[in-house]
């Protein structure tokens, strides 16, 4: 899943890509490389970012979405939206999948939304709201706290008789350094969620912060994390860097049908 980030304000990429032509030749470059999937964002959800409007974000994303699904009809595209007004106009003009990073805000109507057109939904755990997330960290207990969130909310799902999910765990929504790390390890015990999982660790804190290092400078580190990602059992990883992320797959893809029997 590559990162199509539209917003000014994104921690690596913001303000790169908010002209159209720029969206496009963006867009171009990921395909070539080998994406699967474009995940398309336009507001920012970093921590302590500021929530914009509705019509800022319908102004933001249904031009370049439009603009995408027409020029590269084969493709797939994901919204990054928690706003179901936004999930489904982004559906009627033609988003494949909605990632909500945010299921606690409207969670209802955005499950009805999901549910009526029956699209993948991605789940992803966040502790707290986008504003607060990084200032107020608690779990009772953290494994159990984010398998028992992630399966609240499946369960809604399936009885609503809707199965099209896939799990994210949230790298960095609500999580200490440590905490990240933890996640990862995590992965094998949400897998028995029965559901793919979907990590986004691509040049986050987690990995800079970890190598005294920045975002510009992470991307070795995040090699190194995605490898370990798919070899517990991921099967998307959201990555800013796609030749980087496709040759990472494909080594790991040779070791999984390469094991001795």
């Amino acid at each position: 899943m590559g990162i199509l980030n539209i917003t000014p304000d994104s921690f690596f990429d913001g303000g790169k890509f908010n002209e159209l032509p720029l969206i496009i030749e963006k867009t171009k470059k990921m395909i070539n490389e080998g994406v699967d999937i474009i995940d398309i964002g336009a507001v920012s959800s970093r921590p302590g970012a500021h929530a914009i409007s509705l019509k800022e974000e319908s102004n933001r994303l249904f031009p370049a979405l439009i603009k995408i699904r027409d020029m590269f009809p084969q493709i797939t595209i994901s919204v990054d939206t928690y706003r179901h007004q936004i999930a489904e106009q982004a559906i009627k003009y033609g988003a494949n999948i909605i990632n909500d990073i945010y299921v606690n805000k409207d969670t209802k109507k955005m499950f009805e939304v999901i549910k009526k057109y029956n699209k993948t939904y991605v789940l992803m755990h966040m502790s707290g709201n986008p504003k607060n997330m990084q200032k107020k960290i608690y779990y009772n207990d953290f494994y159990n706290d984010i398998f028992i969130f992630l399966k609240k909310h499946i369960t809604t799902l399936n009885t609503m008789d809707f199965h099209k999910i896939i799990i994210d765990p949230g790298f960095g929504f609500g999580k200490t350094l440590n905490q990240n790390y933890m996640l990862i390890n995590m992965i094998p015990h949400l897998k028995k969620l029965n559901y793919p999982i979907l990590t986004g660790v691509s040049r986050k804190s987690m990995i800079s912060n970890a190598l005294n290092s920045d975002a510009n400078n992470s991307l070795h580190g995040t090699i190194t994390a995605n490898t370990i990602c798919i070899n517990k059992g991921v099967s998307i990883i959201r990555v800013h860097d796609i030749k980087a992320a496709r040759d990472t797959v494909e080594i790991c893809k040779l070791v999984q049908h390469n094991t001795i029997k």
